[in-house]
């Protein structure tokens, strides 16, 4: 457990913190040591423990993100949960913790965030991993999860639980409205974000089946396509072969438009290869920190 430390003048202390941005509390934690790294966690809504990288914290100092609407921090007042307000709040962090170089690690819809901070905010940061993501939220995107979900059907056909998952995403067309439902909703489909979840040991099964959720206002549809051109820092890509919900083809659209950018596929991951391949994942994104840091240096 990370210790609690609420104390604003020391922002990088290991532990808890929280600023106040805008009238909305922001809640953060610190663990590790080396290049300070944001690391922004997905959903929209969800808690931001899953994403703990105990590993990674060995080479940098993570600053985990516990987002507006997910738990810790406050709620947005007015419910208006975009990528640019999302955008707002890493930008003040970045302010509170004035440090020469951040680098911003975003998962999933975290690294839609990623994105619109660096598009908002360019040259800000040091550099920028985007984590089984993708440029774009809306129709395009759900279809091409009803694609990969289908493939996941076949794959795992006869396993125990996987028609249940099926099940639960065609559920989906009618959205959970209260953070016990997003939750539940979560829960059951965590089989399908990963390459082979019946293969995981009991204990991590048991860490992935406690995530939480809360209920976040749709961020309705947001594309950035045709501008990621402009994204001129150095840039990481990283996606599971097998993941559905932001599978490898927005991970390659985004590297061929990002000039300069590096695309590594997990091969043997899902949605968190920080927890299928644990090492290669540590090794990428290290072995990033410290070209970046060359190119600094140069």
């Amino acid at each position: 457990m990370l210790e609690h430390n609420l104390d604003r003048t020391e922002g990088l202390a290991p532990g808890v913190h929280e600023i106040v941005i805008d009238g909305v509390v922001q809640r953060y934690h610190v663990a590790g040591t080396g290049p300070v790294c944001l690391v922004h966690s997905g959903g929209p809504g969800v808690h931001w423990e899953y994403l703990r990288m105990p590993l990674l914290e060995e080479h940098m100092t993570a600053v985990y993100v516990a987002p507006v609407g997910a738990g810790e921090s406050g709620d947005l007042p007015d419910g208006h949960y975009s990528m640019e307000r999302y955008a707002r709040f890493v930008d003040g962090l970045v302010d509170h913790l004035d440090v020469p170089e951040v680098y911003l690690l975003g998962h999933s819809a975290g690294g839609f965030v990623a994105l619109q901070y660096e598009l908002d905010h360019p040259g800000r940061l040091a550099g920028i991993i985007l984590y089984d993501s993708a440029p774009l939220l809306g129709p395009d995107l759900h279809t091409e999860a009803a694609a990969q979900m289908t493939a996941f059907a076949r794959r795992h056909a006869g396993r125990p639980g996987a028609a249940d998952v099926v099940a639960t995403y065609r559920r989906s067309q009618t959205p959970p409205t209260t953070g016990a439902e997003v939750t539940e909703h979560v829960r059951r489909l965590i089989p399908a974000y990963f390459a082979d979840y019946w293969g995981l040991p009991d204990e991590l099964k048991e860490a992935v089946g406690s995530v939480a959720a809360e209920y976040v206002p749709s961020a309705g549809t947001w594309d950035v396509r045709g501008t990621l051109g402009k994204v001129g820092i150095p840039a990481l890509i990283l996606v599971g072969r097998h993941d559905w919900i932001c599978p490898v083809r927005w991970a390659e659209e985004m590297h061929a438009e990002m000039a300069g950018s590096r695309l590594t596929v997990f091969e043997s991951s899902g949605h968190f290869a920080h927890l299928e391949e644990p090492g290669a994942f540590v090794r990428t994104v290290t072995g990033f920190l410290a070209e970046c840091a060359g190119r600094a240096v140069a």
